[in-house]
């Protein structure tokens, strides 16, 4: 590999992936705009990061670039293009406890299930790892429970 990629980001107009990387060789920073084309609000994400990732032209510039990484970045350039918010976009990449996943629809439940299983392989201790504990107990702190109407009426001596 003769670049390695430091950074990259999107540029919204014209729509672009941005990415700083390194020759390996020269150890020369340098600064590549690599143009998405045939790209809209309609798009296929997924699609679109792999034929970009594949195409000769920036083959060797992209290749330390993970797949998710661009398919991230061509899911901030088409909320852009639908109209939403920086913010909105990056709000869509963190997966909140309290959201309710059944709302979603099947893309974007894919895509937060990923991130979770992603974040499960980031946090999983292997026998391999230095702070693992063979049968770890955790006694966690036991809250007091809130009564409800219906406990109280159902009390038949059970």
């Amino acid at each position: 590999m003769r670049f390695a990629a430091k950074r990259c980001g999107v540029q919204f107009s014209p729509p672009s992936i941005v990415l700083i990387y390194e020759h390996t060789e020269t150890k020369k920073v340098r600064k590549r705009i690599i143009p998405v084309r045939n790209f809209s609000k309609y798009s296929d994400y997924s699609m679109a990061a792999e034929r970009l990732k594949n195409n000769p032209r920036h083959r060797d510039y992209l290749e330390g670039v993970s797949q998710s990484q661009l398919e991230k970045l061509h899911i901030i350039l088409r909320d852009h293009m639908q109209g939403f918010s920086l913010e909105h976009s990056l709000s869509s990449f963190c997966v909140d406890p309290d959201e309710d996943l059944n709302k979603l629809d099947d893309e974007e439940l894919a895509r937060k299930k990923g991130q979770m299983d992603e974040l499960f392989e980031k946090n999983r201790r292997r026998k391999d790892d230095p702070h693992f504990v063979y049968d770890l107990e955790v006694d966690f702190t036991k809250t007091t429970l809130e009564k409800c109407s219906w406990d109280e009426e159902s009390d038949d001596g059970f």
